[in-house]
């Protein structure tokens, strides 16, 4: 009885009640009555209230406590999933969201690529599928522009490249216009839009910074009656009349301002976490795990795969271990052509290095080689050139940009016939592994070249940004190809790619 006051209750059981236990979503085997409305994000409260000791007996203080106790545990059920790996996606409601994002003239084309790289990180967070969620992207200004609809893209990749691809129409702001347009075209079934249901939700972003030209209240009305839940997010000199009959209520969930289009990425997590069924905070990002990111209710810990140590700083982890088996030859492909520009390209650097920090290297261990291509191939330091990390890392920095076209056919024949060569220090017998960076459409042929380093066991990762082509990655990529290949839209995310590479390379 002691145990389980002091387990419920805290050392002064017989004191204030303790804090609430809250958590997201719907808790397992609750009564229909009890489950918490998905619709959007929600808190259920659990609290737990000690008997008063002067006049109940202690039977009926442990009787109480037991049930407490296995409510507590119903609740955990959906708090305390079974911790997920780092990168494993938020479970979500599937949904059909649309953005609706305002191009207009007082939308400078800087300030329009942040919206952008909002919507990508957004996207990012969520589980796309033709059965889970579907994204679509209105564009306006004084006219309305269905830059995709929610049956164009089934895959993420997809989304992120169309999304980059978008431009603003710089004219006027008929706010009202399009979202007329969300209620009889892209939410309806013609665009891929599904059958109103409880099973699923229908969710509007509206993303404006001025005043519109036309009229909101009744149009927005009629898209709430609809069942579309609609967000407004409001940037720099917007109405904020406008935003809040815009928005669904309760308002203070659905109303949301940003000085300017420079933060409006803080509001990433926001809609990542109000999509999710199951509270994880793991699920929407990897905050600065190294390897593992595990959650647990209202928290997150870091942790380490089995032979890695977790450092002092509680988030990385210690290199790959010495020892036999450890030995590897490692060669950088990477892409400089002209559309990387020059500050991405110091980000590929900083790739580079973060990778190269998770091996040991020396003789009997890791060798690194680096080979950067454009319209031709230069090896910038063959395997074994360099004996510490201190050295390689300080090569990479003073790497030049080449800055020309795209031949990574050409550089893929290269890797075969000379990085990976005894000549430019490749060990016989040494496990091979190739990791081929780009950002674009290769202008030659990577077919046979691609097929080739496989058939030789080269292990090969491939890494995309931005404009590159999901089928050219998955073409050079090692079995099993999810597993070997990356996209982002977003040079500035390459770091989360590096760190999910440093992990399968140890392995």
């Amino acid at each position: 009885q002691y145990f389980l006051l002091t387990l419920l209750a805290g050392p002064s059981p017989l004191s204030a009640p303790p804090a609430p236990h809250t958590c997201q979503g719907l808790a397992p085997g609750l009564p229909e009555d009890r489950q918490v409305n998905t619709s959007g994000p929600r808190l259920l409260l659990t609290t737990l209230h000690p008997a008063s000791s002067s006049s109940t007996a202690m039977d009926r203080i442990f009787s109480a406590l037991l049930l407490s106790l296995l409510l507590l545990l119903q609740g955990y059920g959906v708090c305390g999933a079974s911790p997920q790996p780092r990168g494993t996606l938020c479970r979500t409601k599937p949904t059909d969201l649309v953005f609706i994002i305002d191009s207009s003239r007082s939308v400078r084309p800087h300030e329009f690529e942040k919206v952008k790289v909002f919507m990508s990180r957004v996207i990012e967070g969520l589980d796309v599928g033709p059965n889970s969620t579907r994204v679509g992207v209105i564009n306006y200004a004084s006219a309305v522009k269905n830059e995709f609809s929610l049956k164009t893209y089934q895959t993420k990749a997809g989304l992120l490249q169309a999304v980059r691809r978008i431009e603003p129409l710089s004219t006027g702001t008929m706010t009202g216009l399009a979202i007329q347009f969300a209620i009889t075209r892209a939410f309806s079934d013609s665009e891929g839009a599904r059958v109103r249901s409880p099973n699923f939700n229908k969710v509007a972003i509206v993303v404006t910074d001025g005043r519109p030209q036309d009229g909101v209240q009744d149009v927005s009305a009629r898209a709430r009656a609809a069942g579309i839940e609609t967000f407004a997010i409001g940037v720099g000199r917007v109405d904020m009349h406008t935003l809040r009959q815009i928005a669904s209520e309760p308002l203070d969930e659905h109303v949301d301002y940003v000085e300017s289009y420079s933060v409006i990425e803080k509001l990433t997590h926001k809609f990542q976490e109000a999509f999710c069924v199951v509270s994880d905070l793991c699920a929407t990002g990897d905050h600065d795990c190294e390897q593992i990111c595990t959650s647990t209710p209202g928290a997150y810990k870091c942790s380490c795969k089995e032979g890695f140590t977790l450092n002092d700083d509680g988030k990385t982890c210690t290199a790959c271990s010495g020892g036999s088996g450890s030995a590897l030859d490692l060669v950088f492909l990477i892409d400089g052509s002209k559309s990387v520009r020059p500050e991405n390209f110091e980000l590929v650097k900083k790739f580079i290095n973060q990778i190269v920090d998770s091996l040991e290297v020396s003789e009997k261990q890791a060798q690194v080689g680096l080979v950067q291509y454009s319209s031709s191939v230069r090896q910038e330091f063959p395997l074994g050139q360099f004996k510490n990390k201190k050295d390689i890392k300080a090569a990479v920095k003073k790497m030049a940009y080449m800055e020309k076209g795209t031949m990574t056919g050409q550089a893929l024949k290269y890797l075969i016939d000379s990085s990976f060569s005894i000549i430019n220090g490749a060990r016989p017998g040494v496990p091979k592994v190739g990791i081929v960076f780009t950002d674009g459409r290769s202008q030659d042929y990577i077919t046979d070249a691609a097929k080739k380093a496989k058939d030789l066991g080269f292990r090969m990762f491939a890494v995309g940004v931005g404009n590159a082509v999901e089928d050219e990655l998955r073409e050079i990529a090692s079995e099993p190809v999810a597993e070997h290949y990356f996209y982002t839209a977003d040079f500035r995310t390459i770091s989360k790619i590096g760190k999910k590479l440093q992990m399968k390379i140890c392995i």
